[in-house]
């Protein structure tokens, strides 16, 4: 057996040690299937009293081969759908063969690797807090295919499984004990083992069952048909659809296994189960997720973004930081900082401006303390952290100072030039502009090596991206140490060239004009922003242009104009600018001004400002919805392509994922680059002249396209 040893201790129980010989963690690859039923096999000859599942790593199972997964192709269905049968059958032996299965949880016990524990009749965890317990399966866009869809209703109830399934939900150790999930929390490895012992020879006598296999068991909360469950049933697959918008397949599927697995007996449901599971593996949006999100993303983390060089430069972490600015961003920073155990420096023009940024992380702490995820003494201690000054001399010691101030070359040349009077001649001194070039703005520094973009999106504290930019003189050592701290305090790094509005905020700009251009065309403001929806984006172009704030937006491009000009360019012109500017003549500038293209009742939601029914009246004949819905993505997509072809992008990996964490490109697409891949570049190259014949030239695709078509 390559993945599983079995040894028999003096008491006559059966160990199965979970030990992949060629990872770090254990996987549900082909090894460890192979192991398990040659394990299986070798049981059914044998004589014990119990068996213990348990780990030779540091995690106890970490879940499904994700390579072959990936790999999977839909001509194969077939043998992957047995495949997955056989692997359960082998863990339906387990709960079935009489005798007690004990799961002995060490570490992480997720997707497969909660779903080998549930085919146990008896799970232990150490109260560790490296001890994570779900089925995150959904967030790749697939389900819990090794049984999680039929153990965990039978287990919970069918409500109360749901959140576990089609939400990725994760506890630890003491919420799996409340929740049921787990029976016992042991303190230690050797008092897990104790207590895993102990149940096996307190029960060794006794024919040993799983709560569903017994005669007289009914699911907690009732099947499908229930009452109760009835009527959640009615209005789920609404709620999910207004969630989804029909993009996201798994949290369908899962909710069909769950339903349908509820009504019949438990083989037939595990079948239900393998048929959606085969089915959402071999599909298209499965394998956009797993690319970007697992394989993209843990690339990222380890580095490689980075050149060679910079790669190899070692790093301390960031002790202390001073941010210039107190607004909502550099505000938001402040805390993402503070939040992670560094010290800050929040300076503003007055002390009463940089105490309202403070105050921010105030209000977020308090929140968090009435949701019980805080404590007092862990909220003071975050606040402690973050000292409001209006003195440049207290930067000194910060290792990186992190400029956050209004999007004007003139102010940020200025405050670069105060705070790097304070500094080390080491300190790495950050620009949080989201357009103006980083080269330009560099020529202030009397370091320019030491200058970098750091680009944090608002809110800054919850968004997980971070756009780092290099200028033309920037230091591969910069580069690094800006790199592993945007890592330190949690956020997701990927590296741009220098270019105007780099990638992120230029081709975001294509999704907000794209959406102001339709309006100005006469499209029905309401069908721009449900086709956005229905796309997959996250918010609305007008939405997010109030958000944003239309000020902002016409400032960008008045000093945009202004650069070029001095450079002696022609500045470009989008058909939305005309827009813009009549709603800013018309004082509807934003949300934060009181109210833009939506308004903002005190009490209420948010609607469309029915003052635009009159300011651009509906065209007589509306576009389809497809070509509304391909507008937006195509616009950005194109635009990241020629980010691409200009050297401003490095991969196509920082691509992608810049694209859905940074700018809410929709992430079933798997990013921006991705969804040209998976539309075929033939294909997209097609519509995507289509679209420039019918609604402008900014939708041709750029002369690249053709090698993708060729390759």
């Amino acid at each position: 057996m390559k993945s599983i040893r079995l040894e028999k201790d003096s008491d006559n129980i059966v160990h199965l040690i979970l030990d992949n010989p060629n990872a770090s963690a254990n996987v549900m690859d082909g090894d460890f299937t192979d192991s398990l039923h040659e394990a299986v096999q070798q049981l059914q000859k044998d004589d014990y009293a119990g068996i213990i599942l348990r780990s030779a790593k540091s995690t106890f199972f970490a879940g499904g081969d994700l390579n072959g997964l990936y790999a999977a192709k839909r001509e194969e269905a077939q043998t992957f759908f047995e495949n997955c049968e056989a692997l359960k059958a082998d863990l339906r032996w387990l709960e079935t063969q009489g005798k007690p299965v004990v799961a002995a949880i060490n570490g992480a016990a997720l997707g497969g690797g909660w779903e080998l524990a549930l085919a146990c009749h008896h799970r232990i965890a150490i109260d560790s807090r490296k001890v994570k317990i779900g089925l995150p399966e959904v967030t790749l866009g697939l389900l819990p295919g090794g049984g999680g869809c039929v153990r965990m209703p039978r287990l919970l109830g069918m409500q109360d499984s749901l959140p576990y399934l089609m939400e990725g939900k994760q506890v630890d150790p003491q919420r799996a004990l409340d929740a049921g999930l787990v029976h016992r929390i042991a303190a230690d490895a050797d008092e897990l083992l104790e207590q895993a012992r102990g149940f096996v020879l307190d029960n060794s006598n006794e024919p040993m069952q799983q709560p569903w296999d017994k005669p007289d068991y009914r699911m907690p909360g009732g099947d499908a048909k229930s009452l109760k469950n009835a009527q959640l049933l009615v209005v789920a697959p609404a709620m999910l659809t207004k969630k989804t918008h029909g993009c996201m397949p798994a949290p369908e599927a899962i909710l069909s296994t769950v339903v349908e697995g509820s009504q019949v007996d438990f083989d037939t449901a595990t079948r239900i189960e393998s048929r959606y599971f085969v089915e959402l593996t071999c599909g298209q949006v499965a394998k956009n997720m797993i690319g970007t999100f697992w394989f993209g993303l843990n690339a990222i983390k380890a580095g490689a973004s980075l050149p060679e060089k910079a790669r190899h430069i070692e790093t301390a972490p960031i002790e202390k930081v001073g941010i210039l600015g107190a607004g909502m961003m550099g505000a938001g920073i402040a805390y993402a900082c503070a939040g992670k155990g560094v010290e800050v420096v929040l300076k503003d023009v007055s002390l009463d401006a940089a105490e309202q940024g403070k105050a921010y992380a105030v209000r977020a702490l308090e929140k968090r303390l009435e949701r019980g995820r805080i404590d007092e003494a862990g909220m003071q201690a975050v606040l402690s952290r973050i000292q409001t000054t209006v003195d440049p001399a207290d930067l000194k010691g910060c290792e990186l100072v992190i400029e956050a101030v209004f999007e004007n070359r003139n102010l940020k040349a200025e405050v670069t030039r105060e705070a790097e009077a304070q500094l080390d001649d080491n300190a790495v001194f950050a620009s949080n502009t989201s357009t103006l070039p980083i080269t330009g703005l560099a020529r202030a520094a009397e370091r320019p090596q030491n200058f970098i973009g750091l680009h944090f999106f608002s809110p800054a504290d919850k968004m997980p991206l971070v756009e780092i930019i290099c200028g033309e003189q920037t230091g591969d050592e910069t580069l690094a140490r800006a790199f592993a701290f945007v890592l330190q305090i949690g956020k997701t790094p990927i590296v741009v060239n220098d270019s105007r509005g780099f990638f992120t905020s230029r081709v975001f700009g294509c999704y907000t004009n794209e959406g102001i251009a339709m309006l100005g065309e006469g499209v029905n403001p309401a069908t721009i922003e449900n086709a956005a929806s229905l796309a997959g984006f996250p918010v609305g172009p007008l939405a997010v242009s109030d958000e944003v704030s239309l000020t902002l937006m016409g400032k960008i491009r008045q000093q945009t104009v202004e650069d070029l000009q001095a450079e002696g360019r022609k500045p470009t012109t989008h058909p939305a600018d005309p827009v813009v500017d009549h709603m800013l003549e018309l004082g509807r500038a934003g949300k934060a001004a009181g109210g833009g293209f939506y308004t903002y009742p005190e009490k209420g939601k948010k609607h469309l400002w029915q003052g635009l029914a009159k300011e651009y009246p509906l065209a007589e004949n509306q576009p389809p919805l497809e070509d509304v819905k391909e507008r937006l993505l195509f616009a950005m997509a194109v635009e990241t392509l020629r980010c691409h072809d200009e050297g401003v992008l490095r991969n196509v990996r920082d691509a992608n994922i810049g694209s859905i964490f940074g700018i809410g490109f929709p992430s079933w697409t798997g990013g921006a680059l991705q969804y040209i891949n998976q539309y075929g570049p033939a294909e997209f190259q097609r519509r995507a002249q289509q679209l420039a014949d019918a609604y402008g030239e900014r939708f041709a695709p750029p002369a690249s396209i053709q090698q993708l078509t060729d390759e």
